[in-house]
Formats: C-alpha cells, sequence, structure tokens
C-alpha cells in the first residue's frame, strides 16, 4: 500500500511526519503547479469548483509515481465538497487507474471508529501509537499555522525586503527533508525564535485586510495566486479567517464534546444568516463583520467559480459592507483566473483603502470635536 493525499497549504508536512511516525510507505504529491491545473482541469466536469480539479491533478500526479491508496477526509451537506470523492473515483476509475480510496469522515462523537479508519491507514491495530501520532501531527500543523499568520502579520514591516521570507522558505525546505514529528517541531520552535528577532518598522502606514471565504481556496496559495504575499507587498497585515489546524480542531474534537468553536462567528452573522448554507457560507458572513468591529480597514471574500455556499453569502456582503462601512472585495478564482488582471484589481483596492484612511485622518482634524 503506497498512500497519497491532496495538497492544501502546507497541511502535506504534518501529514509526512505523521506517516514517517507510523513507518507508513508514502507519495507527496508534486506541488500544485500549472500542470496539476491541467490534468484535473482536463478530466473534470466543466463547471465543478476549483478545488476538486486541483486535487484530481494531484491524485493523477501521485498514481503516475506509484500511489494505489487515496486517503481524504470527508463531508456533508450543501455543498460539493461531499461529492468529490465519488466523481473522481468514477474519473479515476474511467482513466483505467486502480486505486483505493480511504474515506476519514469526521467522527461525530464516535473517536473508536474514527481511530479504526485510520488505523486500516496506519496498517496497526496499536491505539496507542495511532493517537500518539495523530496528537504529535496536530500539533505540528498548530505551530505552524501559527509561523504562517506571523509570516502574514510581519512581512509589511521588516526594515529589509526578505529577510521574513527567506527565513521562512528555509524553513519549508527544512521540513521538507526532516523525518517525524520531533525533528518538525524542532526546526518550527527554532524558526519562531529567529522571526521575533528580524528588524522590524513598526512606524510604517500599514493597513489591515481580514481574508474571507472558501477554505480551500483562502489556505491553499496555488489556488489564490498567493494573495497573502501579495497583500504584503503592497504594506497590508493580513489575517486569513481560515487554518488547516482550525478546521480539524473544530470536526475532530470541539463538536465531538458538544462545543461549538465559531459559536462568536455564528452570533455575529446571526442577523443576515441564521443557518448553515453550506461549506463556510456563513462563516464568511459571521467573520466579515468581526473583522469590520476589530478595526480592519477591509476584508477581501475569495472564493472558487460556481462555489454554491460562497455564492449566497456574497449576496449579503454588499449590505454588510454598507451597515459595516468596510470595503469589501470579491475575487473569483477559476483555472482561466489571470495573475496580471487579478494582482491589478487588488492594487485598485488598496489604493481605495488609504485614500480612504486618508480621508478619515483629515475628517477627523478639522473636527471641532
Amino acid at each position: 500500500m503506497k498512500i497519497t493525499f491532496p495538497h492544501m497549504g502546507n497541511t502535506y508536512l504534518p501529514i509526512k511526519a505523521m506517516f514517517d511516525d507510523l513507518g507508513v510507505e508514502f507519495i507527496v504529491p508534486p506541488k500544485n503547479s500549472k500542470k496539476t491545473l491541467e490534468i484535473g482541469t482536463k478530466y473534470s466536469p466543466e463547471l465543478i469548483c476549483l478545488p476538486m480539479k486541483i486535487n484530481l491533478g494531484n491524485y493523477i500526479e501521485s498514481i503516475e509515481k506509484g500511489a494505489d491508496t487515496i486517503i481524504v477526509t470527508g463531508s456533508c451537506g450543501p455543498c460539493r465538497y461531499g461529492y468529490f470523492v465519488e466523481v473522481e473515483k468514477e474519473i479515476l476509475k474511467d482513466l483505467g487507474y486502480d486505486v483505493e480510496f480511504v474515506v476519514l469522515e469526521a467522527p461525530d462523537g464516535n473517536m473508536k471508529e474514527f481511530l479504526k479508519r485510520v488505523s486500516k491507514v496506519a496498517n496497526t491495530k496499536n491505539m496507542f501509537k495511532i493517537t500518539n501520532s495523530l496528537k504529535n501531527g496536530i500539533r505540528v500543523l498548530k505551530k505552524l499555522n501559527k509561523f504562517e499568520e506571523y509570516v502574514l502579520r510581519l512581512r509589511p514591516y521588516e526594515k529589509y525586503r526578505g529577510e521574513i521570507d527567506k527565513l521562512y522558505n528555509s524553513l519549508i525546505k527544512s521540513l521538507e527533508k526532516s523525518t517525524g514529528t520531533y525533528e518538525m517541531m524542532k526546526h518550527i520552535n527554532l524558526a519562531q525564535k529567529e522571526i521575533v528577532e528580524v528588524p522590524l518598522d513598526q512606524n510604517r502606514d500599514v493597513l489591515k485586510v481580514g481574508i474571507v471565504g472558501e477554505i480551500y481556496t483562502v489556505i491553499e496559495n496555488f489556488a489564490n495566486i498567493d494573495i497573502g504575499k501579495k497583500l504584503n507587498e503592497l504594506g497590508v497585515e493580513v489575517h486569513k479567517s481560515h487554518t488547516a489546524f482550525g478546521w480539524i480542531s473544530e470536526h475532530l474534537f470541539y463538536n465531538n464534546i458538544g462545543i461549538t468553536k465559531e459559536k462568536n462567528v455564528y452570533k455575529a452573522a446571526n442577523p443576515y444568516m441564521k443557518t448553515m448554507v453550506g461549506g463556510h457560507g456563513r462563516e464568511t458572513i459571521g467573520n466579515t463583520i468581526l473583522y469590520a468591529k476589530d478595526g480592519y480597514d477591509g476584508v477581501v471574500q475569495i472564493m472558487p467559480f460556481t462555489c454554491m455556499p460562497e455564492i449566497v453569502a456574497m449576496s449579503l456582503l454588499p449590505q454588510i459592507q454598507k451597515d459595516e462601512n468596510i470595503p469589501i472585495l470579491t475575487l473569483i478564482i477559476d483555472e482561466m483566473t489571470g495573475e496580471a488582471g487579478y494582482l491589478t484589481r487588488l492594487e485598485a483596492y488598496i489604493d481605495l483603502l488609504r485614500n480612504r484612511r486618508g480621508k478619515y485622518k483629515n475628517e477627523k482634524m478639522l473636527s471641532w470635536r
């Protein structure tokens, strides 16, 4: 059994570390690229959303390197993600690929059943070994996601441009070469100490923008054309509303003990959306409102073309923009998205935010209050 899995951000690193700990043979898919997208687009239904096209490209590239088993997470509800596996099975079968899918559905309170599914992949019934590897892998993911948040927050302030990128790229290379969760934790801890020593200019006039939208396109930099870095280079501090660790902790832990981790997000969304519409549509609404109340200069919604939950959310954002007095930009991504036009829209949006901030400061100075 040679296992592979889809790419989403840097989740491949803690997955690699867990499989190393478990002694499982696996194949990390080649990093997402134009070739990956071209393969996935060629064989996917035309109007299916971008994440499935990229994932299918991941699988085919991995199968051609020897993978025979694909491990994915499951889903349900009014979002097409729950149908991905069934559609992908038929596509791969039609292409002549003989592979097995192992779908790790959210445990829904039945942790024993979930661990039983994991044991099939791990090829061991040693539950201590499995739970320990899962725990350590999730710790790696949590620390890595936190480091990525530091990068998006601090990069606009660095005195010498490129230092944080150099540190970040060096960390990723070290993690790719390392074996197991213990080594990865050492590399991340060292990088955390180094990033706080990077010289910063805290006096810069830096904007703050929140990123909301469909989780895959928020997290996966290939899919969103590295929006976080592009905004950083335009002098913007960035915060993403989704992380892989946040998703895992919500579905693997909090939901199983009856706690709603996103309670404050749902409460904020209630005046506009009281029920789940699939995917992260309700979270898009709630997080947009919370960003506005936290004093952010703007919010960018990013979503795949034809994403139904985000289309519902997008229809409400103009009213939220008016009610909360915060500019919102929606970017719709598909395989035809051009980087030049995308960057032009971002630059125009940031110019708008800077002019708006300047106007507000001038009005405050001229005010008699």
